[in-house]
């Protein structure tokens, strides 16, 4: 089942292991894109706003299980590129047994503080006892999630970043017509929409079980999934980074949207339908972060640091180049794509001026994004950790809060401030990468 991604040409290698990646990522957003949509045709405002503070949360904890799952791919990566299966084994059951474990303390920790969850959001009193519903459905179905992020991170370790697609396409359609059903025919509001997210998330990972296990897929026995120091402390150290870096994120926007949920209901809502709409836009750079990790990792790990130098330049070239395009873009639809999501004008007005100014993040994320996950190849995800941390702190939540006091009539300036935030990352990730090159060149000429 695994995948050389040493050999041939890289620009093929990335636009061939992006692809697939880039459709998971699609139906993976989809989930909560046909929530909100499906929602909104059958609900009002205070459920469509439940749905998308309850998905936010949702959201930010999925992300950080992909970044620390970013560790296993990256481990598993490295030592199939360098041939070595007992490791690579060794890999894959470490992080199934890590994940297993993790979900159920997860699952038992919040649903013991969802409520307290649902008031640090600031949500709107119409709006409560929706989110709650939401959150207590979705957080009893954490295993799943979990389930289904680790088996992806470890077909993509290992090359084929074909398997997890067609798991989530399926999880996708199911979903869907659970949505329709629990929401439209039912009238079950948020509750419905979580209760088909999590079952779906179920079914994919069954089907992804039954697929591994007829043509047995993975070659791993009994002793891998024995906790092994060094194996547990090398998938921590570069996940627990990434994982962080990716919660501080996810922390950022809650507190944007916070900001905009004090602002009312309806900058509430324009806010986390625009989330959205930037979670599918952001398609490309997410693919492109997850490319760099996968293919640099098994070139570094096949002793061949220039092929993964190269994957990242070619990646930053394909996520700036739609960046660009998707910019021009919505400054001529912002409204009217808001619009889709909502029948309330209001929404979609300040819908759209979020949107102009959050779209020029799509252009500067993708660089840094490209570049976070060179650093995650190279074993160095705490550069990424820095260069987001110093982001946050210094620039996109401090913007967001400036700009929400001073404009009070717009939402443009704060979608500014997200971009703002990305601007400052690349700086930090060119610094990084160039003191990285001149060591890897001092390196090889003491040797």
């Amino acid at each position: 089942m695994q995948n050389d991604l040493t050999t041939g040409s890289v620009f093929r290698n990335v636009v061939s292991f992006s692809l697939p990646y880039l459709l998971s990522y699609f139906l993976q957003t989809l989930y909560g894109m046909a929530d909100l949509f499906i929602i909104s045709q059958f609900e009002g405002v205070a459920s469509t706003t439940a749905v998308s503070i309850g998905s936010q949360v949702m959201h930010m904890l999925t992300v950080m299980l992909v970044g620390l799952a970013m560790g296993a791919t990256v481990s598993i990566a490295q030592a199939a590129g360098g041939g070595d299966k007992k490791r690579t084994a060794s890999a894959i059951g470490n992080t199934v047994t890590l994940f297993m474990l993790l979900s159920l303390a997860l699952t038992a920790l919040l649903l013991a503080l969802r409520g307290g969850i649902v008031s640090i959001m600031s949500t709107p009193e119409e709006a409560v006892q929706g989110t709650l519903a939401y959150l207590t459905v979705c957080f009893i179905g954490i295993p799943f999630i979990t389930a289904y992020n680790i088996i992806a991170s470890i077909f993509r370790g290992l090359g084929d970043s074909k398997s997890p697609m067609y798991f989530i396409a399926v999880a996708c359609v199911v979903n869907i017509a659970l949505d329709y059903y629990f929401m439209g025919t039912l009238h079950l509001g948020p509750a419905g929409a979580a209760l088909g997210t999590t079952l779906s998330q179920a079914v994919s990972v069954l089907v992804s079980l039954a697929v591994i296990l007829k043509r047995r897929l993975i070659s791993v026995r009994r002793a891998d999934f024995r906790p092994q120091r060094t194996v547990m402390g090398k998938l921590l150290q570069i996940g627990v980074p990434v994982a962080l870096q990716d919660g501080f994120i996810q922390v950022s926007f809650v507190i944007i949207t916070i900001i905009a949920n004090r602002r009312g209901l309806t900058d509430a809502a324009a806010v986390g339908i625009v989330e959205k709409i930037i979670g599918f836009l952001f398609l490309i750079p997410s693919s492109m972060l997850s490319t760099v990790s996968a293919l640099g990792a098994q070139n570094i790990g096949a002793g061949k640091p220039e092929r993964a130098r190269l994957t990242l330049r070619y990646a930053a070239m394909i996520a700036c180049s739609f960046g660009i395009a998707v910019v021009i873009l919505i400054q001529f639809i912002a409204e009217p794509l808001v619009g889709l999501f909502t029948p309330d004008a209001a929404v979609a007005a300040a819908g759209g001026q979020y949107l102009r100014g959050y779209i020029w993040d799509s252009f500067f994320a993708g660089v840094q994004f490209s570049f976070s996950g060179y650093f995650c190849a190279c074993g160095k995800s705490g550069i990424s950790f820095l260069h987001n941390s110093l982001s946050i702190l210094l620039v996109r939540v401090p913007g967001a809060y400036l700009a929400s006091k001073y404009f009070p009539q717009t939402l443009l300036p704060m979608g500014l401030a997200n971009a703002a935030g990305s601007l400052f990352s690349i700086l930090v990730c060119v610094i990084a990468y160039a003191i990285l090159t001149r060591r890897e060149k001092r390196a090889q000429e003491a040797s």
